[in-house]
């Protein structure tokens, strides 16, 4: 199908006069409304409707051969989900109830202002849009069954939140409207948009740009290209990724750092589909579909003023949340062994043998660089790699290094004492009993969330091995 059409159903309009079906379709495209039938001849209305899906109906009252109101009833009965905007110079106001009471979207009344016209119609199309989406998302979750698992290949997985959220793009990959992926850095985010572009079926290129560090111009020419002339050293006209990714999806990673001027210009995008190009007057028209990423809370920075709200309204049509890699550790095993047989592969190494500690001391660690830290972490064991098992060191030395760096606030806050303070003897004891809790009984590796060596930790247990259980029967939430 091709994305320069839009609606992806046709807007038809009803009316007996020439002129005005003219007028009606040549204000609808001012606003890039375009797959538009028009229809002189009442007779056919049912046959069009019965031939193919219709976004929304535009129909006259006052027609010879067979009236609008005579159509209505059956127009409501046969398809009840078809928004009806009524145009009419008629204007009775028991017409208007009538027809009002017979489930009719509006009433417009002739002459009409081209901006009523158009924000009805666009209205009644985004209504019909959320319909079929919710619908969509009905079908997905209560089948729960991907209908293109191809699409996701690229994400390792078989965690349930990540499913939820492929259930949740397949329903939405095939619409126009903008998409808002967020999460945290390392999560995968855009492995999200390129399985939306997949799906999406649309014929264009998928275009990616990270636009952090962006000023204006930078954005402007990169994203709408330029003229020639328009600036120093401009010898020659450029176009924009905009224009590469027509008929096609544009990927704008790190969206919360664009600068108010560069959100403008992308609202005036979304909105109207047009861009200026710099150095020119003349506006151009994209039908790329926008997908965004960030790792910012935009509810947050629209508090304090740096992003605009009217902005995030039209960027989070939908809005995809990625889970962060410590809510699916169920995914580890899977996503240890894609990374250790990459890795094996670009560095040409023989795939080394896995210590079964491993698993268990990734478990403890929270993984602030989510997916992307874990690929780093395998890559630099296996770079280091010799022969027989893989070693664990490398895999300590991040981890301990980086919860080093876990401020000291963060530590205090979790701690809440019960009414009697427990002593320093108490403490230890119940530290060491977490420790080797989460360390799933390694000795090693709960010397290592300690910060103390296997043979302090080993001294310090058989020192206390007589009587310990009564001091862990403290708790400390």
């Amino acid at each position: 199908m091709n994305k320069d059409i839009f609606p992806l159903f046709p807007v038809l309009v009803v009316d007996d006069e020439e002129q005005i079906l003219q007028g009606i379709s040549g204000n609808l495209r001012f606003d890039c409304i375009n797959n538009i039938i028009t229809c002189q001849d009442s007779r056919r209305v049912m046959e069009i409707l019965f031939k193919q899906e219709i976004e929304v109906l535009l129909l006259d009252l006052s027609m010879p051969y067979i009236t609008g109101q005579e159509l209505l009833p059956e127009i409501r009965k046969e398809f009840p989900e078809l928004p009806v905007i009524i145009i009419t110079g008629v204007t009775e106001v028991e017409i208007a109830v009538e027809c009002m009471e017979m489930g009719i979207f509006y009433y417009l009344v002739k002459v009409i202002e081209r901006s009523k016209l158009l924000a009805t119609v666009k209205r009644a199309i985004e209504i019909r849009e959320l319909r079929r989406e919710n619908s969509s998302l009905k079908e997905h979750f209560f089948s729960n069954d991907l209908e293109n698992p191809e699409a996701f290949s690229e994400i390792v997985t078989n965690n349930m939140k990540m499913r939820s959220v492929f259930l949740y793009v397949e329903s939405i990959a095939k619409t126009n409207k903008s998409v808002l992926i967020a999460g945290e850095t390392g999560v995968g985010k855009e492995l999200i948009a390129r399985s939306i572009h997949a799906l999406s079926e649309r014929k264009g290129k998928y275009i990616p740009v990270n636009i952090a560090g962006f000023d204006d111009n930078i954005f402007s020419d990169t994203l709408f290209g330029h003229e020639k002339g328009a600036y120093t050293g401009a010898t020659h006209s450029r176009k924009g990724l905009i224009d590469e990714a027509s008929e096609g999806t544009l990927f704008l990673d790190e969206i919360g750092d664009l600068s108010p001027t560069s959100q403008v210009k992308l609202l005036r995008l979304l909105d109207a589909h047009e861009y200026y190009p710099l150095g020119s007057d003349v506006p151009k028209r994209s039908w790329a579909r926008i997908i965004v990423a960030t790792n910012k809370e935009l509810e947050v920075e629209v508090e304090i003023g740096k992003f605009r709200k009217d902005l995030l309204y039209r960027l989070r049509t939908h809005k995809v949340h990625v889970p962060v890699l410590s809510e699916r550790m169920d995914d580890l095993p899977l996503l240890i062994n894609y990374f250790l047989e990459e890795a094996s592969r670009e560095l040409e190494k023989k795939k080394p043998t896995l210590p079964p500690e491993l698993y268990t001391l990734l478990r403890t660690y929270h993984f602030p660089g989510n997916i992307r830290e874990l690929k780093s972490m395998v890559f630099d064991a296996v770079s280091k790699h010799k022969t027989g098992i893989l070693s664990l060191e490398s895999f300590k030395e991040v981890i301990g290094r980086k919860n080093k760096q876990i401020p000291k606030s963060q530590v205090e806050c979790s701690i809440i004492f019960p009414q009697r303070i427990p002593t320093l003897k108490e403490v230890t004891r119940l530290l060491i009993k977490e420790s080797l809790k989460r360390a799933n009984g390694n000795q090693s590796i709960a010397a290592q969330l300690l910060g103390i060596s296997q043979p302090a930790l080993s001294k310090r247990l058989m020192r206390e091995s007589s009587g310990r259980d009564e001091y862990y029967n403290i708790s400390i939430h």
